[in-house]
């Protein structure tokens, strides 16, 4: 039998696969989604320091475009993950498996990685380029859906910092890794590295059963909560199964319970999400981190290279103070697992705590021990208060589709709309990693680096307000009743 197992069959025809409890369980899908988000940034940064000079040996780039036509692929990657968010999003919500879609996204990985490997023409780099953003969005949109599909609401938070931490190790180890390969390696072995990652991933994905189709074969006490906190049941011997897609599983309903359900389009679904305020938030939230990070891709190079006279091994490592705090995610999530009201102070604090860390920026104007440790001071504040934001703003997205579904059931017709959601928060991430580099590097080159750090800063100052008053739902609002509240109100006796 394959490694894969027909979701959709009956209970009398499916055979019980092998390992299905491992194959199955929290911990083992937590970790195939967190490897496959790592690996995809991963991919994005392991060709970076090959592009330039790819660029110019192999392609024929003139010398003084390769600057160009290397902001331009980077801005390619975002686009295409900008464009292809929503669309994904969509198509995961309406689709029977949350693992197909992700082993698509695989294959345009796989598609982009060979053809920026074989590419001596810019037209093959052009769209490796674009094959890698259409992947990203895949992965990241319907890995986080899976994600909440799986883990309990009480573990949500926690799960999402794994997956963010593994972004951000994927991020610091793809440019490092990168250089030091094609430095004593060569072109090709940086691409042998891709496709042995790639080849690890395909085998985790195809192991891969969700909880959903493996219930028939879980004992009672391995039955998953979803999202809302309540088991997956199974109807009783001579009724037909629960349907995978049933509200009773995941995050949100996914196969509506009666015929009045109503059909919704891509646009009613999209509309109805961008009337919750704490979506919106949300993703005006993941945005403006996106911009922050992505704006220190433009700009901190070439500051290093004029400030310290840093050459590339210096420009690269000097992102490590950035990212290391993200190790610090999972730790997020326990903290807003553990206390859920905590989400709206901790995000309002560390957008705040940025401000000043991004301001003081500017007293980093010459070539000293003290300047340098400074400024790796600094950033790696900076890089905390990313790591602290990032993983609530991300469990917000599934609480707010969650409030709507509570508020009016089937309000998105079949198949819910968590992956839509997911798809709108990485078109938010997108825009930031498309706007940020342009607007940090324009600002330095006419007013200034000491300009750039107080713009960043008033941007995530003035954005600490809505998030105050919006993350966890209107501040001035009632607080929404426990699953324990609302299960005694439906129980107790009429009058």
């Amino acid at each position: 039998m394959a490694l894969w197992e027909w979701p959709l069959s009956s209970e009398k025809e499916a055979k019980r696969p092998k390992f299905v409890e491992l194959r199955s369980s929290k911990w083992f899908i937590m970790f195939v989604v967190a490897f496959a988000t790592g690996t995809d940034i991963f991919m994005y940064g392991l060709i970076v320091p090959v592009t330039p000079t790819a660029l110019k040996d192999r392609v024929g780039i003139a010398e003084g475009d390769v600057q160009s036509w290397t902001s331009i692929l980077l801005a390619l990657y975002s686009a295409a993950l900008l464009a292809f968010a929503p669309v994904v999003g969509y198509v995961a919500d309406r689709a029977e498996s949350r693992r197909w879609p992700l082993l698509v996204g695989l294959i345009a990985l796989a598609a982009a990685t060979a053809l920026l490997c074989v590419g001596t023409h810019i037209g093959l780099w052009i769209v490796g380029r674009l094959f890698q953003g259409a992947a990203a969005a895949v992965v990241w949109t319907a890995g986080l859906a899976l994600m909440v599909d799986t883990v309990g609401k009480d573990d949500l938070g926690q799960a999402i910092g794994y997956v963010s931490m593994a972004i951000s190790v994927g991020t610091l180890a793809g440019p490092l890794l990168g250089g030091v390969v094609y430095e004593h390696g060569g072109y090709y072995a940086v691409f042998g590295l891709a496709f042995a990652f790639i080849a690890l991933d395909i085998v985790l994905r195809l192991i891969l059963i969700e909880r959903r189709h493996a219930i028939k074969w879980l004992s009672p006490e391995m039955t998953p909560l979803s999202v809302h906190g309540t088991k997956y049941t199974e109807k009783k011997s001579g009724e037909t199964l629960d349907h995978p897609r049933s509200p009773t599983i995941g995050s949100e309903p996914r196969e509506p319970q009666t015929p009045s359900a109503p059909s919704r389009s891509a646009f009613e679904r999209v509309a109805i999400l961008l009337s919750s305020p704490r979506l919106v938030v949300s993703v005006w939230g993941y945005f403006i981190l996106s911009l922050v990070l992505t704006s220190f891709d433009s700009v901190l190079p070439l500051f290093v290279q004029d400030t310290f006279q840093w050459q590339q091994t210096g420009q690269g490592l000097v992102f490590i103070p950035l990212m290391v705090p993200h190790l610090l995610d999972p730790l997020t999530g326990y903290i807003i697992d553990t206390y859920p009201k905590s989400c709206r102070y901790i995000t309002t604090a560390a957008f705040l705590a940025s401000v000043p860390v991004l301001v003081l920026l500017r007293f980093v104007t010459h070539n000293s021990m003290q300047q340098k440790i400074l400024l790796c001071a600094l950033l790696a504040c900076v890089g905390l208060c990313v790591a602290v934001a990032m993983p609530p703003l991300i469990v917000e997205v599934s609480l707010a589709v969650k409030e709507k579904e509570d508020r009016t059931p089937d309000i998105f017709g079949r198949g819910g709309a968590m992956a839509l959601a997911f798809g709108l928060s990485n078109m938010g991430f997108a825009a930031g990693s498309l706007i940020g580099p342009f607007f940090a590097g324009f600002i330095r080159q006419e007013a200034g680096w000491g300009t750039m750090g107080w713009a960043l800063g008033l941007i995530t100052g003035i954005s600490s307000i809505p998030v105050l008053l919006f993350v966890g739902g209107w501040i001035l609002g009632k607080p929404a009743k426990s699953e324990d509240e609302v299960q005694e109100t439906n129980a107790a006796p009429g009058p």
